[in-house]
């Protein structure tokens, strides 16, 4: 269902992206680095919060970590992970696959800059098994999503 949510909103709203399948998981951000051949730092992993009564996404890069205090103050609250059955319930990408595409409600999203240090990023695609290869700018202009500073960044160095 979630990979098909993804597919449909590809097809409508950019249809010269395809969705990737990978043979083995890519539902962590290691796993996704090897099976899509990019670095850790590549992978767009999308961060599933509550603030309060809100929830939102923050996608990033795969090896910066939330910075709680950045939140908070750009938020006005303190950041609470979802739990996986309230993530499948709330995104309808199960734990993995969250990306934001193909959502089963609109929800605010937010790409943290770290995400700008490259030209092509790897969201997952709804699955524990799928992703895209997509420039960060087009990312967030095809989700609405805002740019915001909200990690710790960790950009691996480059070897």
């Amino acid at each position: 269902m979630s990979l098909e949510s993804v597919r449909a909103f590809f097809a409508q709203k950019a249809p010269d992206i395809t969705v990737i399948e990978s043979q083995v998981s890519s539902a962590t951000v290691a796993l996704a680095a090897e099976a899509y051949g990019v670095e850790p730092a590549r992978i767009a992993k999308t961060l599933s919060l509550r603030i309060g009564e809100r929830v939102i996404l923050i996608v990033t890069s795969g090896t910066s970590r939330m910075d709680n205090k950045k939140v908070k103050a750009l938020f006005g609250g303190k950041p609470k992970m979802l739990a996986p059955d309230e993530v499948a319930e709330i995104t309808g990408h199960e734990v993995g696959g969250v990306c934001p595409f193909g959502l089963k409600a609109p929800l605010p999203i937010y790409c943290d800059v770290s995400l700008q240090a490259f030209d092509v990023v790897v969201p997952a695609a709804g699955s524990t098994h799928s992703a895209v290869r997509i420039s960060p700018q087009r990312m967030a202009e095809l989700v609405g999503a805002e740019w915001v500073d909200v990690c710790e960044h960790r950009l691996a160095p480059v070897t």
